[in-house]
């Protein structure tokens, strides 16, 4: 078993398509500061994360908005937040997440913690159309956190549809080893010893924004807030350097009326919608609402006549976040708010 959680841990860099890392042994700048931390502070450097590398900002954006919702141990435990994060990966069918996610709650809580099932429940709805008005299983102190780590899932879970397989495990794996093996690796997944996550520790990485009107449910708590804020101005700067402007207008409009149900089966909706724009522009934008709202029907094709246009990892990477961040404020602002009385059990972890 340990042979395999070595060549997992060993390997997982190799694992990112269509972008080539950065190796931490080259990393310099912002992007050597971010890779120490996340050592430090997650136990590993996973893919998840080191996709990002190509764009040293939009690599610090992600790592704040997962450090700073997920890591940190505030109200809500780690638990619970990793039961939020279960909840949405398999609301994404990102089945990468649902693996590492699930395998990490596991080594934190039993099987029968009814609690932490309610709130994998409760993510996995989230965003439904349909969706009954039902009471948040969870205190509203928690709403910024639990809020806040959804958020981040509905991000990275379209991040990471387009940059990693399908499992962190090789396929060649044993069958009866894959279990016992994300466990271990979800074991590594800790700070170091004496390594104190604390709240807010990491935001120097990135300017102060103003916090989307769409994500004011995160007030309360400061450093999920300036998280939040600082990774969406910093991503959509991004994406105004260069995406052009009748492309970003595409996706904002179709996010404006999506209901949460992905378009298709087929992709015939691209064709109305990527038309009208000009030559050049048209793949990023059939790969920018691919991202956002159907990330299961990206093909490679889709990347190779992005690249045609914008061959640079860098470019690839900002459009992917920008594309996945800006569906994620959008889900985020379609959050069910907790009753604001207190009568819910507080979440544990």
């Amino acid at each position: 078993m340990r042979p395999l959680v070595r060549t997992m841990l060993r390997g997982s860099l190799k694992q990112i398509r269509h972008v080539a890392p950065v190796a931490p042994r080259e990393a310099r700048g912002l992007a050597a500061e971010v890779y120490g931390q996340a050592r430090r502070e997650f136990g590993v450097l996973a893919p998840p994360l080191a996709l990002h590398s190509p764009a040293p900002e939009v690599l610090a954006a992600a790592w704040l908005l997962l450090r700073e919702t997920l890591l940190v141990e505030g109200r809500a435990g780690r638990a619970a937040k990793e039961a939020v994060a279960t909840g949405v990966s398999q609301a994404n069918e990102c089945p990468y997440c649902v693996e590492v996610h699930q395998a990490k709650l596991q080594t934190l809580a039993g099987p029968d913690d009814d609690g932490l099932a309610a709130l994998t429940d409760w993510a996995r709805t989230l965003t439904a159309a349909d969706r009954p008005r039902t009471p948040a299983p969870f205190p509203a102190g928690h709403t910024p956190e639990l809020l806040g780590t959804a958020v981040v899932f509905h991000y990275l879970n379209r991040m990471v549809r387009l940059f990693l397989p399908d499992s962190p495990v090789p396929a060649a794996a044993p069958r009866a080893g894959r279990g016992p093996a994300l466990r271990m690796v979800a074991r590594a997944m800790r700070p170091d010893t004496g390594a104190a996550v604390t709240a807010g520790a990491a935001l120097g990485l990135l300017p102060a924004a103003p916090l989307p009107a769409a994500l004011a449910w995160a007030e309360p708590e400061p450093a999920v807030a300036g998280a939040l804020a600082r990774a969406v101005a910093c991503v959509d700067a991004a994406a105004e350097r260069w995406v052009p402007e009748p492309v970003r207008d595409v996706l904002h409009a179709e996010l404006a009326v999506a209901d949460g149900v992905p378009p298709g089966p087929s992709r015939a909706w691209l064709g109305p919608l990527t038309a009208p724009l000009a030559p050049g522009q048209s793949s990023a934008a059939r790969l920018s609402l691919l991202i956002a709202l159907a990330p299961h029907q990206i093909t490679d094709a889709d990347v190779t006549a992005f690249r045609a246009d914008q061959p640079g990892d860098r470019e690839l990477v900002e459009l992917a976040a920008w594309a996945s961040l800006t569906a994620a404020v959008r889900a985020g602002s379609r959050f069910t708010l907790p009753d604001p009385r207190p009568t819910a059990a507080p979440t544990t972890g």
